[in-house]
């Protein structure tokens, strides 16, 4: 018996001795988990989710924030309605993820940072291949919220192409617009262009024209070789000397001086010009008043002269007729008058 009770008491001291190291394994895996607040939220994506694990740390930034908790496919997820087509969006992958919220601090709702630009997408981690998820904000007129026809059982996050697929997408539009070009043709017009230039160059024009440069620069090399450089730069020089002197001639810094008070002069007689062109119209309009004024009083006395000249040229024929009336009257009347 009291061997058989030792054994018992070894191993009831094994079996408690496992319970405690598998509820220290639980504790050390779940310490993080302890004393936190995380919410989940879903996304979705096109393209292959190849290197990312659940596991995989969502960074904000390169903050990490929280773990990819859930990766699966929309088709298994979520319900096709009777009588639709297999659509485009049953065929995304759905990636499900955690995030602490003490470690984002005070946010705005998700509606609200969706509504700003909040996206969410595959990054990788440099050449391994290993991939995590990205969240950050981006421009929402380029990248407007997916509406998908299910109802998401976490709030969602509209997702955009990784910049993998981003390069990958612009090189197969690069291909299939190459593919609509004559490479055939377009070649053949380059070999031609070549030909015919190497046509020029040996009998053309172009070789004419090579052939005159080459004469020109070998003529100004020449010129320039039987000039007489050293009497042109003296010449020169001499020329320089002489203004120089002619700078300092004080008579010539003395008409300057007085062309520019002369100058000043003329300007402050341009400046009064308006006010004397001012006095002169005065003037004139005060001669045409009077001129006006002169000629109303002339108008009656010229009306008289011109009765008096008629008058004396009356009288003047009067007295050319009958030159005694001057002297003795009137003449006698007429015998017809009686």
């Amino acid at each position: 018996m009291p061997q058989a009770r030792g054994l018992y008491l070894r191993v009831g001291t094994l079996v408690v001795v496992g319970l405690l190291l598998a509820v220290g394994f639980i504790l050390f895996f779940t310490a993080t988990r302890f004393g936190t607040t995380s919410r989940t939220f879903e996304t979705y994506s096109r393209e292959s989710v190849q290197g990312l694990d659940i596991g995989a740390p969502v960074r904000y930034r390169g903050v990490a924030i929280g773990r990819v908790s859930e990766i699966g496919l929309v088709s298994a997820e979520y319900r096709r309605p009777e009588g639709e087509t297999f659509l485009t969006a049953f065929q995304l992958v759905y990636i499900r993820f955690t995030i602490d919220e003490q470690k984002i601090g005070e946010t705005p709702s998700m509606e609200d940072a969706v509504k700003a630009g909040l996206r969410a997408r595959i990054a990788g981690q440099g050449i391994t291949g290993v991939n995590y998820l990205e969240l950050d904000f981006v421009n929402p007129t380029y990248y407007p919220p997916q509406e998908v026809p299910w109802t998401p059982r976490y709030p969602y996050i509209p997702s955009i192409p990784s910049t993998v697929a981003q390069v990958q997408s612009a090189a197969e539009q690069l291909l299939r617009k190459l593919e609509g070009v004559d490479l055939q043709g377009l070649i053949e017009n380059v070999v031609g262009l070549a030909a015919d230039l190497r046509k020029q160059a040996r009998d053309g024009d172009l070789a004419t024209a090579l052939q005159e440069a080459a004469s020109l620069l070998r003529t100004l090399n020449g010129a320039a070789t039987n000039a007489n450089l050293p009497a042109m730069a003296e010449d020169v020089r001499g020329a320089a000397t002489e203004a120089q002197k002619l700078l300092a001639n004080p008579d010539l810094r003395e008409t300057l001086t007085n062309l520019a008070a002369t100058t000043a002069e003329l300007r402050r007689i341009v400046g009064r010009l308006p006010n004397s062109l001012n006095t002169l119209d005065g003037t004139l309009r005060s001669a045409r008043s009077a001129t006006t004024d002169l000629q109303s009083e002339l108008a009656p006395i010229l009306r008289d002269l011109r009765a008096t000249v008629s008058n004396l040229r009356d009288t003047s024929e009067a007295l050319r007729r009958n030159p005694s009336q001057l002297l003795f009257g009137a003449p006698p009347p007429s015998p017809n008058g009686r």
